[in-house]
């Protein structure tokens, strides 16, 4: 059989960062430390938990039939006070649930939405699984990086998945969902995240129409779709 002419395949995106640079997800590349004591519940009369704090995971708690369903809600609230999951946070959290700190960590490094480290304020990720990527994610994230480099309010980074392959390639921006967004359109985004503006309104995943009537903001005029 022969070879394939290599000049006749399209041309696709080169700089895709997961094959450079291993895992992105943090913490990948570093191993387990060994040395440390056996896990243990903190106690209460040690740990000194904000009323709030307490008040916000009892509450999550009672939702679950099983508590330790309430590790993910925890962990938000401790990321909301800090800006990220502390030690400090994780240990008063632990203390609540009567579980390990060692046990919200486990789950705080699976999953790709916690900060165990400190960072920006502001989170700006940008989806590069495969719709996205076969869409630019990754340049798309290196023109971000280009335009937001130095600033230390603002946490960038990929992201493996944020669920919303319709309009890849696409970028959340604290927690609002901006796509698909066009690479000439990455300066003017730059500029009002630095400048703590609505990302691109024309181009959010809340705002675009829906299929159900019912849904406020469906579509234009009373709700009902226009037609072609």
């Amino acid at each position: 059989m022969a070879e394939p002419d290599l000049d006749l395949l399209p041309e696709f995106h080169t700089d895709v960062r997961r094959f450079d640079k291993g895992s992105r997800i943090p913490g990948w590349d570093r191993a387990a430390d060994l040395d440390k004591d056996p896990a243990v519940v903190p106690d209460p009369a040690d740990t000194e938990v904000p009323a709030e704090l307490r008040a916000e995971i009892e509450a999550e708690m009672a939702r679950f039939p099983d508590y330790h369903s309430a590790a993910i809600p925890a962990l938000y609230a401790i990321q909301r006070r800090d800006g990220w999951c502390s030690p400090e946070g994780i240990r008063q959290a632990a203390c609540v649930m009567g579980v390990t700190p060692a046990y919200l960590t486990s789950v705080a490094t699976f999953y790709d939405m916690f900060n165990t480290e400190p960072v920006g304020r502001t989170q700006v990720y940008v989806c590069t699984n495969i719709s996205c990527s076969l869409c630019g994610a990754d340049e798309l994230l290196g023109l971000l990086e280009e335009e937001l480099q130095g600033n230390e309010m603002v946490n960038l980074r990929g992201f493996e998945c944020l669920g919303a392959c319709d309009i890849a390639p696409m970028v959340s921006v604290d927690g609002v969902y901006v796509g698909p967004v066009a690479f000439d359109e990455v300066p003017e985004l730059a500029r009002q995240i630095l400048d703590g503006e609505d990302p691109l309104p024309d181009r959010q995943l809340v705002k675009r129409p829906s299929a159900d009537p019912k849904v406020a903001g469906s579509s234009p005029g009373e709700g009902e779709r226009s037609q072609p």
